[in-house]
């Protein structure tokens, strides 16, 4: 099935339509790294509501974006980079809530744990009710104020922190029927604009941060520089003079970037990799433990168990009966 020129406009040239009905049509872009899905439903006139199912580093989309679409994100799983036209970054990590003006973005967002899942409520304001109280009385918001108090003060992105609040409106969201999918929709985004509307200027000064271009470069320096030395005892101290970056800046960077401390990223990492190892090849544990920085087997195995489930000698001795 063919995109239209609006389709190509959301989602970029190479975007495939899979399927395409009254109320709903799923994307996929495809690239060298994965894939993503979308599921978008029609909900009011100028509102759809998008299940975002994402398995690739990167998605870019090509062309200009349309500069009138408000869109407001939750994340359910993953991270998600994105870059203003300022050249800013933000992340929006598990249970977040980002709402920004598509224009302002560039047109390219990475996903540095190679996966995401969410969901996006994308207002065209040039089509969606001016006023919603004539879909549903005492229901006063206004979707252009809407668009002004989050994007206009706010360099056109925020990311709100997680909170029982966002939880509470989107948890549902991610299992509903579909025999009321279609009203259950209404009212939930009819409950998200109330929540937005109602939120206080000083609720919105605890939103998270921007990062500069420099920050992110270094952090992402740090990782790569601890992927390659895995088998060296490095501490936080030393990162940080060895790249000239403060350490809680470090710490708290590197935490938004990849959603995990340093120490607790890297760890899973290697029992990542040692798994890895003693699955496709015939390496002795003790060999592997010393390649992952660790003097004595029974740590690298206490590791192991605490990551992975299960000891290292047990693991191997499970794949192998696999084949």
């Amino acid at each position: 099935m063919n995109p239209t020129e609006r389709d190509k406009q959301l989602y970029g040239s190479k975007v495939e339509v899979i399927r395409r009905n009254d109320d709903c049509t799923i994307y996929k872009i495809n690239n060298l790294n994965g894939n993503a899905v979308m599921r978008s439903y029609s909900v009011f006139p100028g509102i759809e509501l998008i299940y975002n199912d994402v398995h690739t580093r990167w998605v870019n989309i090509d062309g200009e974006q349309p500069k009138n679409v408000l869109e407001i994100n939750h994340c359910k799983e993953g991270i998600i980079e994105c870059k203003t036209r300022k050249g800013e970054y933000l992340y929006i990590s598990k249970g977040d809530l980002a709402i920004n003006q598509k224009y302002s973005m560039k047109n390219s967002c990475k996903f540095p744990l190679n996966h995401f899942h969410g969901i996006t409520v994308a207002v065209d304001l040039d089509k969606s009710p001016k006023c919603l109280s004539c879909i549903l009385e005492d229901v006063s918001v206004n979707l252009l104020e809407l668009k002004n108090k989050f994007c206009e003060n706010n360099k056109g992105f925020l990311v709100i922190k997680e909170s029982k609040s966002i939880e509470h409106i989107f948890s549902e969201l991610y299992s509903v029927s579909q025999k009321i999918r279609k009203g259950y929709y209404k009212v939930k985004v009819l409950e998200l604009f109330l929540f937005l509307s109602s939120l206080e200027q000083e609720e919105l000064k605890q939103s998270k941060n921007y990062y500069s271009k420099r920050q992110v470069d270094i952090i992402k320096a740090i990782k790569k520089y601890l992927l390659i030395h895995l088998s060296e005892k490095i501490t936080l101290d030393q990162l940080s003079v060895k790249f000239k970056i403060p350490l809680t800046t470090m710490k708290l960077v590197f935490k938004e970037i990849y959603g995990d401390s340093i120490y607790s990223f890297i760890k899973t990492y290697k029992m990542q990799k040692a798994a890895e190892l003693l699955k496709y090849t015939g390496e002795e544990i003790n060999e592997i433990a010393g390649k992952l920085g660790y003097d004595n087997a029974s740590k690298f195995s206490e590791a192991f168990k605490k990551v992975i489930g299960v000891n290292p000698s047990v693991y191997r001795k499970n794949v192998q009966m696999e084949y």
